[in-house]
């Protein structure tokens, strides 16, 4: 196999689309990316259009909500597809998940009715995986300058490569990533680049916004950061995994 190009910095799950995700040590990547990403979303039930979801982008506070795993002593779930047990509201009160209060809790918010579905193979803009690098990140950061914050880009997949070039996902694009030196290791096809919405602008501990973010990443790379994948070999990740860039099989 060839020159690794980096390794796996971190990997995020996201319970519900658009509230907090959470940072894992390792994930199982299967079909529909990773384990428990995304299977949940809240429905706009007024809406009938063919995206009904309710993003942060629509109600920027939706990013503060943090789901939570209350059978664990430490609080969080070794189960790689684990369902929530509540979610935790920016004003700090514990809600059941998939509760009554829950919904009109959001619905409050929003100011039209929601509810919180099930998708048994998930949510997702474009791809089940998104994928950015340090490089990309801090290059964002330090243009618009803001601290850097991976979170505000919400990837399944963080790498640290070897590569100083910002943006260099893009080269990517027609090839797969192999993370790992065995033959069998998990692998993904990087189908498209990554183009950016007024998410990034969101602080995610406070949801308030800088549009600073947005017009960097539109001067840096026509509005694209970071890069969408495919699975074509399922497996588990682990940070500080190998990362390789190989013709698709």
């Amino acid at each position: 196999m060839t020159d690794a190009i980096g390794h796996i910095e971190a990997l995020y799950r996201y319970p519900v689309k658009s509230m907090a995700g959470a940072m894992l040590e390792t994930a199982e990547l299967g079909w529909h990316g990773l384990a428990g990403d995304r299977r949940f979303a809240f429905r706009r039930v007024q809406d009938q259009s063919a995206f009904p979801w309710l993003t942060a982008s629509r109600l920027p506070a939706l990013i503060l909500y943090q789901p939570e795993y209350q059978y664990q002593p430490d609080g969080q779930s070794s189960a790689p597809d684990a369902v929530p047990t509540h979610i935790r509201t920016p004003a700090g009160n514990l809600l059941p998940f998939a509760g009554e209060a829950l919904n009109e809790e959001i619905t409050d918010r929003f100011g039209a009715p929601v509810q919180l579905m099930q998708l048994k193979q998930g949510v997702f803009d474009e791809t089940p995986i998104s994928i950015i690098t340090t490089t990309t990140m801090h290059k964002i950061a330090a243009e618009s300058g803001t601290t850097a914050d991976i979170r505000r880009f919400r990837p399944n997949i963080v790498l640290h490569i070897d590569s100083s070039e910002p943006f260099s996902e893009d080269q990517w694009l027609g090839k797969a990533l192999v993370f790992g030196t065995d033959d069998n290791s998990p692998a993904v096809n990087i189908a498209l680049r990554d183009e950016r919405c007024v998410m990034i602008n969101l602080h995610p501990d406070t949801a308030q916004s800088n549009p600073a973010l947005l017009k960097s990443v539109v001067r840096l790379n026509q509005n694209y950061a970071g890069v969408y994948g495919t699975v074509i070999r399922r497996g588990i990740l682990k940070i500080n995994d190998k990362v390789y860039l190989r013709p698709l099989p």
